[in-house]
Formats: C-alpha cells, structure tokens, sequence
C-alpha cells in the first residue's frame, strides 16, 4: 500500500503558526468587534432614551388628557429630533380602539416611523406601563425604536396610566457604519497580523530547519561511507545537544569502521598471503599423488585404498587453495577481463565437452549468439553451475541459450528437489552448504560466491530460484560486450 504523502516539517510549521494566528486574531478581534460594537449602541441607545425622557418633561402638564390628533402630532413633534421621527398614540381606558395618531418627522436622515415598525412585544410593555426600546432592521436599515406611555401623577394618588403612548424611531446608520468601519479594521489588522506571523514563522523555521538538514545531509553522507562527515554545533539548545551526540557517534562509528577494515585487511592479506605458500609444497604433494595415485591399484589393501584418499584429498586441498587465491583477487580488487568476442554457444559445448558432461547434460543453445566476454571466467562460471546441478540435483540436466540484442541469458536447470526457501538467500555466501551433513570433499562451498563474483566482473549477474514443476534453475546474464575492467595482473 502507497502511504499518503504528508507534508514537510517546513509546512507544517508555517500552517500551525499560521493556524495559531489566525485563532488568535479572529479570537482578539471578534472579542473587540462585539465589546465595540456594543459600547456604541448601548451609548446611542442610552442618549437616544436620555434625550427622549427630557423632552417628554417638557410636555407637562398635558393641556388635554384625551387629545386629538392634532394634539397627538404636537407630541410628537416635541419628542423628536433631526435625527429621529416620533409617533403618539392614544387609546381610551378599557378601549382597544386607538385614536388616529399624531406622527411627526423633522426630515433630514431620519427615519419615518410606521406603524408596522413597532414590534408587537415592545407594544405591550409599554402599554403595561414601563419604558422600553428595542433594535429593528426596517428595510436593511438599522432602527431604534423606543417607547413610553405618559403616566397621569395626581397627588397622592396612584399613579395611572394616561393612555397617551409615545414611539421614537431612531436611526442607527452612522453607528452602523462605525461598526462597519470597526469590523473592517479589525479584518486588515487580523490580515496584516498573519502576513507578519508568516514571515516570522519562516525566520523561525530557517532557524529550527536548518541545523535539522544539516543533520540530514550528515546522516546521509554517513551512510554512505563518509565516516569524516561531522556538523557544526552552535548555541546550546537542545539542537546543539543533538549535533554533539550526532558528532560523538560518527567518531565512534569511524573508530569502529577503521578496525574493521583493518582487520578485514588483515585477513585478506592473511589468505592471500598463505594461499600463494600452500601452492608450492601443494605442487610437490600434487606430484607424490599422482605418483601414488598410479601404484595404488599394486598395493595391497588398505595401503592402496590410503594411497587413493592421499591423491584425492591432495586434489581438494589444490582445488580450496586456488579457490581462496581467486577469492582473494576479487576482495583485492585486482582481477580483470581478458575479453575476447566469442561464440557463446560454441564456449558452453567445449566447457561441457572438457569435463565429459555432454553426454549427460541436454542443450538448448541458439546459434550465432556472439559476445565480447573473458571465455576463461565465463567457463567457471558454467563448470560450477552444471557441476552443482550433476552432484545434487536428478537428471534430466539442461542448459539453455538465449539472447537479445543486449544481453544473454544462460539458463542452467536440472529436476531435483531444488533449494529449500530459506537456503535461496545464502546459495552464494561463502563457504555456505546448504547441508551441514555434507561431506567436506563435495567441494568448498566457494564454487558459487565465484561464480557470481565472475559474473559481477562482467556488469551482469547470477540468480537462482525453483522451478514450479522442481528443480533449481540458475540463470547468468552478461551484457553482450562487456566493459574494459581495470585491474592488475592475475
């Protein structure tokens, strides 16, 4: 399954301060917005209701406690103002009937007020008596409306009320366009407020990003073998920390890795070095049994069964000796190709002929596959592959030729069991036996490692796997010409 790509710490830093930001402000401006706006409506509103209160005094006494409409129209004409229109309403003691009403508006911005403006509810209260007021859209305007009845005080009487209601209509536009004008600010100032938290929170993520790629980089480096890599360590926070820890590791690592090399140094000079002596006393044991060999047939038993064991056990220790000394060439570095363009099919017929497998072995090989290839490396190659799949394998044992305007492909198949799946990773270590029961004369277990090394030098490669009708197949791929290597002397 593909995971999801995420973003980077870089981008997730700038959203969360962003984020942050943009709570904070809207948080910090909507409180403003709200307290603003409510200081300046409850300021115009108490004013509003101030102003009306004064000119109502100015009203008493009444001149007729049943007025007419005319009378009504001087209400309102007193109560209002150039920035408000009033309306005064008379209505009998237990009478639901109203007297036409006296309206009254100076002009100018103030709004008319209509009868339909006045909400049902602040009806009733002031018909009950009290004073009240209550914010309206009319039209998408903005309205305060308020309202009073006039009471009739007489003496020590209680006071009643005279039926006389009086309604002002106050506009509320330029309070709203204050309003406006606030919430507008507050939206620039919240902008200009994330505009600044970017460019702050990318200073900071350069700051906090940039020892986090250097560590990166180093990491990096180092693990592709720069054991030299090291980071600066500034300050003394807790990325500084983490630099001198990354410092003091990669020390120890190099340590660590410089005597490991060492030593795999050592022991390859040390199998080189003796290696090359075994050769010569080998090459005396060698002639001594192939001596003895010849005379074993003559002695007598178990002399002559000793004497085949001496010759065969000196052919195996001359075989492991210039299996270690190919070994020791690869980790050395200095083999090489001798190239030379060949005819592959003709190469797998004299490998198999020379060893006198071509009876027992059947070949698929396409004809006039030519490759520039080092024939020598090549036919080791091939010898170990037939040889394994003859000594552990069951016949029929095939090698099959294929190739295209690149590359061949050489299949070497045989019908046995094949490998178990636990041994198909480790089938070319070295001095790997897929049967520890195995007896040692069965070969080195270096065959293969070779093989593949051989083959490597060549810029292809050897693999194996199971066939799904059994048996092991091992396949070598070499480009059909081969590059120059550069190495030394074999």
């Amino acid at each position: 399954m593909t995971p999801r790509p995420s973003l980077g710490l870089r981008a997730r830093l700038l959203f969360a301060f962003a984020l942050l930001c943009v709570v904070t402000a809207a948080a910090v401006a909507g409180w403003s917005y709200t307290q603003a706006r409510t200081a300046i409506l409850q300021r115009t509103q108490d004013a509003a209701v101030e102003a009306m209160r004064s000119r109502l005094q100015g009203l008493y006494p009444l001149r007729n406690p049943a007025p007419g409409p005319a009378e009504l129209e001087d209400i309102a004409r007193v109560v209002a103002d150039q920035y408000s229109s009033a309306v005064a309403v008379y209505r009998e003691a237990h009478s639901p009937v109203r007297r036409a009403p006296g309206h009254w508006r100076p002009g100018g911005g103030a709004p008319y007020l209509q009868p339909g403006m006045i909400p049902e509810e602040l009806r009733r209260k002031v018909a009950g008596g009290g004073m009240a007021w209550q914010r309206v859209v009319w039209q998408g305007e903005p309205i305060l409306v308020i309202g009073t009845p006039l009471l009739i005080v007489e003496g020590d009487r209680p006071v009643r009320v005279s039926g006389i209601e009086v309604y002002v209509a106050r506009d509320l536009s330029p309070e709203q366009h204050s309003i406006d004008e606030l919430a507008v600010s507050a939206w620039l100032i919240g902008g200009a407020a994330l505009m600044f938290a970017v460019v702050l929170a990318s200073l900071a993520t350069q700051g906090v990003l940039r020892p986090v790629r250097e560590l990166g980089r180093a990491a990096r480096l180092l693990g592709e073998g720069e054991m030299r890599t090291r980071v600066a360590v500034r300050g003394s926070d807790e990325l500084a920390e983490v630099a001198h820890t990354f410092n003091n590791t990669a020390a120890e690592l190099e340590r660590h890795v410089a005597q490991l090399r060492e030593m795999e140094a050592d022991a390859r000079r040390f199998v080189a070095d003796v290696s090359h002596e075994l050769r010569t006393p080998l090459a005396a044991l060698a002639a001594v049994a192939d001596v003895l060999d010849e005379e074993a047939a003559r002695l007598p038993e178990p002399a002559g069964r000793a004497a085949r064991l001496v010759s065969q056990e000196t052919l195996n220790l001359t075989g492991l000796v210039n299996d270690l000394i190919e070994i020791s060439r690869f980790d050395s570095g200095v083999a090489a190709l001798a190239l030379n363009d060949v005819d592959v099919a003709e190469l797998v017929r004299a490998t198999l002929r020379t060893r006198g497998w071509s009876e027992r072995v059947h070949t698929e090989l396409a004809s006039a596959v030519t490759a520039r290839l080092d024939p020598r490396r090549v036919d080791v190659i091939l010898a170990n592959l037939v040889g394994n799949a003859l000594r552990h394998g069951e016949p029929p044992v095939s090698v099959r030729l294929d190739a295209d305007p690149r590359w061949i492909a050489v299949e070497v198949r045989d019908h046995g069991p094949g490998l178990e799946e636990a041994v198909l990773p480790h089938v070319f270590d070295r001095f790997y036996k897929a049967s520890a029961a195995r007896a040692r004369s069965e070969g080195s277990g270096l065959g293969l490692a070779i093989a593949r090394e051989n083959a490597r030098l060549h810029q292809g490669d050897l693999t194996v796997t199971n066939a799904p009708d059994g048996g092991a197949v091992f396949t070598l791929r070499l480009p059909r010409r081969a590059p120059d290597s550069e190495g030394g002397p074999e």
